[in-house]
């Protein structure tokens, strides 16, 4: 029986729940039933949500590996183990409800329905059952250990549509909507996917499962499969359709939050690869002192040196080469006083038997392992490397140790760490960075602290960050959730919950094409509708633009343009030029990548974007800051506010539509319904040789036409109304197509 009825707040033709989240108890502290070998535990968890666990032959032991936070930072749920009230027998029938949101079991099948404000419910969706069909919940176990594979199904229709599982693999993939899609959950170079996905029908499943596996998204099923587990565990929370705010804002109440970066990080960001010596990095910084493209010119500026990597002499030393880096900390400094600058060195996981920290890892048992005991898990530049196991607590410990003696205490507080997807060094094969690279075996069957790379492997990234979130942690002694930081660092691979860390993600390794410039939104968008909105890409792509074509500056300006406009503004990449360079040390690329590098009517360009990101950094503060408060999403994709009032956006997400998922809202959302919206609507040039450029402007909903916003082109002031309507503006090298809502002036004061 249920309790009180729920209050609401009716605003423009949708409902909010309450703010004052004690408004309703869940009616039962958790429903337990058993087929056979098979327990399944039911229980409130967070605002809306429910929580389901299934094990067999033994329950649960609350141990096992968990993105989740207990207690949530909002709702019900916290600290209650296995606790229950409703015990069923084989085929019982209950209900549990959570605020909006109601599991409901009968004959043994599971449903969820979210409660209507006119206390009538709606089907979300189901365990997915027919005359004859597999279990819905269908395990297969070889008894050699505890652990099994496993195979969850769920009802859907034809015409749902799905977003988020992460961030797909560049350069193809340009969708949005999932539907019809087979998602691989394993990470590589690029490939970021997340257990994770919305319905445009108003609900959010995430899979508290870092197992290898896929989702598979076809027209009345959607199957979630792991190749091993020791409890499948997810979670299920509902909203309003159209209200995928709400389902961020509860999905990250669980799973936390990500805490604002440190005011320098939000500037621009200046990386090649690769500076292999010192003399490199500090004519660098006297350039862009002497251009005046210095951070010391901008409120809260600072631009970010990168080294890259082989930085070092053998991997897994973690410490500079003193033969091409003899005085990090002079370096350091001097980087600082030429421009105001922070510094970050590149991490690799790798470590070869010629490191000085080899033996140590090795005696201890601080490396991964292989199946068949130790082993390698790839090479590199003809040399064969294992990983330093960082699940391992100990491990972690004795990484961060290294890079506060050799980094940190000298100065270089920013860390990058690439090559951490987990398994390999992070490409979807073996023989990372040699000729040799398609041998059709699997990857190796990978062992860690925690687990198998099947049952575990898409913790390991997660938990390679934590080395350094704990060493920050340690050397501040801070206690309780981090809510603001001093460093970031910047990785490649990550898990759902690495957005409580003090780190950032980009897009891996990507093709420096047009047509890849635009499948970066919607890699963006994904990950973003995932929970992760800490997010960047390597301006102008990774690999394969030449700057000394007119068509590879043409692109590089292009992209760099694009991203004044993203969470974080990076340049990286390696590039193709006329240059001969030296042949030591090893990948030594000589070609340049700095504002200046792309001809000198370009430059005029370049540095007038620098000047407009920092211009935008107190908006880009507000919406970390909104972030961190809601855990509403900054790269926004049309479909989060515009689906409901715009027919157009909601078929064009539907079919992937070009005019609708190569665009996307740079903001954030409020909970304050009287000042409400992302501000700025961003339109990519994505071919070359263009000067105009067609673009379609959402049709205002109600909440934001009461506010008097329409469209007004960023650079004409030129007012385009409602919208609802393609429009035909300039997009010459200097314009992206930008549009913005309300007053220019609050944007850029961050008043919003």
């Amino acid at each position: 029986m249920f309790t009180a009825p729920l209050q609401f707040l009716t605003v423009a033709g949708s409902f909010l729940a309450s703010a004052d989240t004690s408004y309703f108890q869940p009616n039962s502290t958790g429903i337990k039933f058993q087929n056979g070998f098979e327990r399944v535990y039911i229980q409130p968890f967070g605002n809306h949500g429910i929580r389901v666990r299934a094990s067999l032959l033994r329950d649960p032991t609350g141990a096992e590996l968990s993105a989740f936070l207990d207690p949530p930072i909002e709702g019900p749920g916290g600290h209650q183990g296995l606790a229950h009230d409703i015990t069923l027998p084989f085929r019982g029938s209950a209900s549990l409800r959570n605020g909006d949101i109601v599991a409901n079991v009968s004959n043994g099948m599971l449903s969820f329905l979210r409660v209507e404000p006119n206390g009538t419910t709606t089907l979300l969706t189901s365990e997915y059952s027919d005359t004859k069909a597999l279990p819905s919940r269908f395990y297969t176990q070889d008894f050699r250990a505890s652990t099994f594979s496993t195979q969850f199904s769920f009802s859907s229709t034809s015409d749902e549509q799905f977003y988020g599982t992460g961030q797909q693999a560049c350069c193809n993939d340009n969708s949005v909507n999932k539907k019809g899609q087979v998602v691989d959950l394993i990470n590589y170079n690029s490939h970021v996917t997340l257990p994770v996905y919305m319905s445009n029908k108003g609900y959010l499943q995430f899979f508290n499962m870092p197992s290898q596996g896929r989702i598979e998204f076809s027209p009345l099923r959607t199957r979630f499969e792991a190749s091993e587990a020791s409890v499948v565990d997810y979670y299920i929370t509902t909203a309003p359709p159209g209200d995928y705010d709400a389902l961020q804002q509860q999905f990250t109440g669980v799973t936390g939050r990500q805490p604002t970066p440190p005011d320098f990080i939000l500037g621009y960001q200046q990386s090649k690869l690769r500076y292999y010596n010192q003399s490199q990095v500090l004519n660098v910084a006297q350039r862009f002192h002497d251009e005046n493209v210095n951070v010391s010119l901008i409120v809260v500026g600072k631009f970010l040196n990168v080294l890259y990597f082989f930085a070092w002499k053998f991997q897994g030393d973690w410490s500079f080469d003193l033969e091409f880096f003899p005085d990090p900390a002079g370096m350091a400094a001097e980087v600082k006083r030429l421009t105001g600058a922070e510094m970050m060195v590149s991490l690799w996981p790798s470590v070869e038997d010629l490191s000085v920290n080899y033996l140590t890892l090795q005696e201890n048992g601080l490396l991964a392992t292989t199946r068949d005991g130790p082993g390698i898990q790839d090479s590199f530049s003809g040399v064969y490397t294992r990983l330093v196991d960082s699940t391992n607590p100990a491990a972690r410990e004795f990484l961060w140790k290294r890079l506060n003696d050799s980094y940190f205490s000298k100065g270089i507080h920013n860390f990058w760490i690439d090559q951490a997807d987990g398994g390999t060094l992070g490409e979807p094969f073996d023989n990372n960075g040699q000729a040799i690279t398609s041998i059709p075996f699997a990857r190796p069957f990978t062992q860690y602290f925690i687990g198998t790379q099947e049952a575990a492997g898409k913790m390991y990234p997660w938990l390679h960050q934590q080395a350094i979130e704990e060493g920050f942690r340690n050397l501040t002694g801070a206690s309780g959730a981090t809510t603001s930081c001093q460093h970031m660092s910047l990785t490649r691979s990550t898990f759902v919950g690495g957005q409580r860390f003090c780190s950032y993600l980009w897009s891996g390794d990507t093709d420096s094409r047009f047509d890849v410039l635009l499948q970066q939104i919607t890699a963006g968008v994904s990950v973003a509708a995932s929970g992760i909105s800490s997010w960047t890409l390597d301006i102008g792509g990774f690999s394969g633009l030449d700057v000394d074509s007119d068509l590879g500056r043409e692109l590089f300006v292009r992209w760099f343009a694009m991203g004044v406009f993203l969470p974080y503004t990076r340049v990286h990449g390696t590039r193709n030029c006329n240059i001969t360079g030296p042949t030591t040390p090893a990948f030594a690329n000589p070609c340049p990548n700095e504002p200046w590098s792309y001809g000198a009517d370009n430059f005029v360009i370049i540095k007038k974007y620098i000047v407009l990101r920092y211009q935008l950094v107190p908006y880009v503060k507000r919406l970390f800051q909104m972030l961190h408060e809601t855990g509403r999403t900054i790269m926004r994709p049309l479909y989060y506010d515009f689906s409901l009032s715009d027919p157009f956006v909601a078929n064009g997400t539907g079919n992937n539509d070009p005019s609708v998922v190569h665009q996307y809202m740079f903001g954030n959302k409020s909970t304050d319904w009287v000042l409400s919206g992302p501000r700025l609507l961003i339109s990519p040039v994505g071919e070359p040789g263009v000067t105009t450029k067609m673009v379609y402007l959402p049709l205002l909903p109600d909440s934001f036409l009461t506010q008097e916003f329409t469209w007004t082109h960023w650079w004409s002031e030129v007012d385009f109304g409602a919208g609802g309507k393609f429009v035909n503006v300039s997009a010459k090298l200097d314009e992206i197509p930008v549009f913005y809502l309300g007053k220019k002036q609050d944007i850029l004061s961050g008043n919003i």
